[in-house]
């Protein structure tokens, strides 16, 4: 199974596919599957471009809404995770994840899939402190201080993970693991980036709950972005266990952004597939899910029971459906799109809750009255 990783997008898709094109032209091999570790910018139209976090002039319409609408194709199955540029609106529609076009996969806010025989996990959004332990309160259309927490990454999501018992092949984050530049090649990131010394002097330097999740899960792989270089590490766990660890570049000319893997003993079927160890946690963790900023203590379901149910769902309901619908208007340049973003009702999201018998709770909006 051949697997290309990719850094930061930066919504350049074109660029990105070309690459793999050029990759499988000039080495003679296929790419089965595409990671993409995070400012994926899934920008359908304009409009989505108010829930954009960065400067104006970075705001660029730039390549994906071409694969939304159709005109283009990604030439291999393509999975990514969120990061810190994301058009948030979409990605909330599909939070537990879901196709935002044709064969391209987003991991949700946390999830776990399987493709070719490798189980892959990964967990969207940055660490900021601050707001790790608030619930899931925005709504859009965003306000600037919501533009940005929004995407910051969320105890509830790392708690789900942190559930996990059966073995990750890789795991994706945006931002690195707290303590991993200790664990390669220091000298040379300081050289290529030497303004992170003393954030990596003070041990502030990446992810504290990604780090929790490295600890526990011990993936093999764990590829991440973010930071704008291509870094290489290796994990000990202390009981033979260890993990690779590569972050790449972001995607410019003469800059590492991809790299292709080979697991020549993945052997499964080339279709992104349900988890049900996941589906066990999610259906678990429903009761709790928080939506307002202030968290209330809530007590969540056993998972094992969950799992025991999730266990008796028929298996031919185990691949995830590639049932995308546009859910927004298609961007077209010679006509100009008006008002706020809205929120959809995603059809994958209601079809993944009906699965698991679970009400829907994106729309629900508490948090936005107990937060002004």
């Amino acid at each position: 199974l051949q697997v290309a990783v990719v850094g930061c997008a930066h919504g350049e898709l074109d660029k990105i596919f070309a690459t793999v094109r050029h990759v499988e032209a000039s080495e003679g091999l296929k790419i089965d599957l595409l990671l993409c570790c995070g400012d994926f910018q899934a920008v359908r139209n304009e409009l989505d471009l108010q829930s954009l976090a960065c400067p104006p002039k970075y705001r660029s319409m730039n390549s994906f809404w071409k694969y939304y609408a159709g005109i283009e194709t990604a030439p291999c199955t393509t999975v990514f995770i969120g990061g810190n540029h994301e058009a948030s609106n979409y990605l909330w529609e599909l939070y537990y994840g879901g196709w935002v076009a044709p064969n391209i996969y987003y991991l949700g806010a946390a999830g776990v899939i399987w493709f070719g025989g490798l189980r892959i996990g990964g967990l969207s959004g940055i660490y900021k402190q601050h707001d790790y332990h608030r619930g899931h309160f925005e709504r859009p259309p965003y306000n600037p201080n919501e533009l940005r927490s929004v995407f910051h990454v969320r105890e509830y999501d790392v708690h789900k993970l942190l559930q996990i018992k059966e073995p990750i092949d890789i795991f994706m984050s945006h931002d690195w693991p707290q303590g991993i530049a200790q664990c390669g090649d220091l000298q040379g990131l300081l050289r290529y980036k030497p303004f992170l010394q003393q954030e990596i002097a003070d041990n502030v330097l990446g992810s504290v709950p990604a780090r929790n999740v490295l600890l526990n899960l011990k993936p093999s792989y764990w590829f991440s972005a973010h930071l704008h270089a291509k870094f290489a590490a290796i994990v000990k766990h202390g009981d033979e266990k260890t993990t690779k660890f590569l972050a790449l570049d972001k995607c410019l000319p003469g800059r590492p952004f991809l790299q292709v893997f080979d697991f020549p003993t993945a052997d499964g079927t080339l279709e992104v597939t349900y988890d049900k160890e996941w589906l066990g946690i999610t259906r678990a963790y429903h009761s709790c899910f928080p939506l307002e900023r202030v968290v209330r203590t809530r007590a969540c379901s056993d998972s094992k029971i969950h799992r025991d149910w999730v266990e008796n769902l028929s298996l031919t309901k185990s691949l995830i459906p590639s049932s995308f619908q546009q859910t927004a208007p298609i961007y077209d340049p010679h006509r100009k799109l008006t008002g706020p973003t809205g929120q959809a009702k995603n059809p994958q999201t209601e079809y993944l809750l009906d699965l698991l018998q679970l009400p829907y709770l994106l729309d629900a909006t508490p948090g936005r009255a107990q937060g002004k």
